[in-house]
């Protein structure tokens, strides 16, 4: 038996390279396409925006302000309360009993967008509600699929 024959013989190296990495090709696309196929691709646009708010409470008005962060469509964005709350026209906010509302319904100027500096002032119903209510910006997905409280703040006797 000839030894050096038998390791300069190199003939069957590139089909067996060849199958390797066309099963490995064929993998890598049965993943990207099963997860499209299985609707996990379209969670891929819907996580939440990275922004900071700030709340001023003057006691019986609550200034919500967008500090710093993603910009992000004002309709996404509910501020939610424990307590029945007006906009600062002094119209009930427009959810259920009055505990929440859109960004863009409660803003005055009905801005579609928020970015960083925007602001939305919400008054309480009965003296003071706001001391003990807890206030939530919440963002929902353009699909409803998801959602995130941004930030949250309690009143002072809360």
């Amino acid at each position: 038996m000839n030894f050096k024959h038998l390791l300069a013989e190199d003939d069957a190296v590139s089909p067996v390279i060849g199958v390797i990495l066309m099963v490995a090709i064929t993998v890598i696309l049965a993943a990207v396409i099963g997860t499209f196929v299985l609707g996990l691709g379209d969670q891929v646009g819907d996580t939440a925006p990275q922004a900071s708010f700030g709340f001023d409470y003057n006691g019986t008005a609550l200034t919500v302000t967008h500090e710093s962060g993603s910009s992000i469509d004002a309709g996404q964005v509910n501020i939610t309360s424990s307590v029945a709350l007006n906009d600062s026209t002094g119209t009930e906010l427009a959810g259920s009993s009055g505990t929440t509302g859109t960004w863009e319904s409660i803003s005055s100027d009905s801005e579609t967008e928020i970015t960083a500096g925007s602001q939305v002032t919400v008054v309480e119903q009965n003296a003071d509600d706001l001391s003990t209510a807890t206030v939530r910006v919440i963002w929902t997905s353009e699909s409803g699929s998801n959602s995130a409280t941004l930030q949250s703040w309690s009143g002072p006797d809360a």
